[in-house]
């Protein structure tokens, strides 16, 4: 059984796509997928209803993830940001994958949506192809985990103290304890909203300042970006 987990805040933009294309998946197996709600004001919380899914209180994504994990009965979690879009046969390329290489955590690359040829090259420079090379070192996961429920519980859950990059964080807690892996057969399709609203320049500024400050001081518990809940206007944290 698998869980499917989605953080989400003013989303009614990007939860169709989403959800449209994991109704498109040819996938046997069983799956549920629950919405955790941070207060949304648009109609976030009727389109997941719509849709059948469950829907229960969130918060910033670390919470939310949480919220959601408390109510899931599968035996594994997929935690997904709402502004992804998975691509054909993802669930079945994962799951085996998952299971073959004997993981229990893994994440993917990321494929920006976009037909621009440098933007989807800035992305295999400045993400995909590093984690790669560290993937056993600095452990990165970003809009897309997939864990052992049980492994999650063991964890605790994502730190909800932790400012930014809760989720570096908690697939690195998860490696010294499981078995943790970068799947290669799959790639979610990522949004680029944060790139458009807050610059490109600026975004890989800040997740390489976040990253340097990770590896000398370790979880940012500091607002030092001076996050602000709900920046972006067509959804998102």
């Amino acid at each position: 059984m698998l869980s499917i987990i989605i953080p989400a805040l003013n989303e009614e933009k990007y939860l169709p796509l989403l959800f449209g294309s994991i109704k498109k998946q040819d996938f046997d197996g069983e799956y549920e997928i629950i919405v955790a709600d941070a207060k949304s004001g648009d109609k976030t919380i009727e389109i997941a209803k719509n849709y059948g899914w469950k829907v229960v209180k969130g918060g910033l994504p670390a919470e939310g993830r949480n919220e959601g994990a408390k109510v899931a009965i599968g035996d594994l979690l997929l935690f997904l940001d709402a502004d992804v879009i998975l691509p054909e046969k993802f669930f079945e390329k994962t799951l085996k994958e998952f299971k073959k290489r004997n993981l229990d955590v893994a994440t993917c690359c990321l494929e920006p949506q976009t037909k621009r040829k440098t933007q989807k090259f800035l992305f295999d420079i400045f993400y995909n192809w590093p984690i790669l090379v560290f993937e056993k070192l600095f452990s990165h996961a970003s809009q897309a985990i997939l864990i052992k429920k049980a492994l999650h519980e063991r964890l605790g859950g994502f730190n909800e103290e932790i400012k930014f990059a809760e989720d570096h964080s908690y697939v690195r807690k998860a490696k010294k304890i499981g078995n943790f892996g970068i799947l290669r057969s799959v790639r979610v399709i990522s949004s680029l909203r944060r790139f458009e609203k807050d610059g490109w320049i600026l975004t890989y500024l800040k997740y390489i300042f976040a990253e340097i400050y990770m590896i000398i001081f370790g979880d940012i518990k500091r607002d030092i970006f001076n996050y602000r809940f709900g920046h972006y206007r067509d959804g998102g944290f």
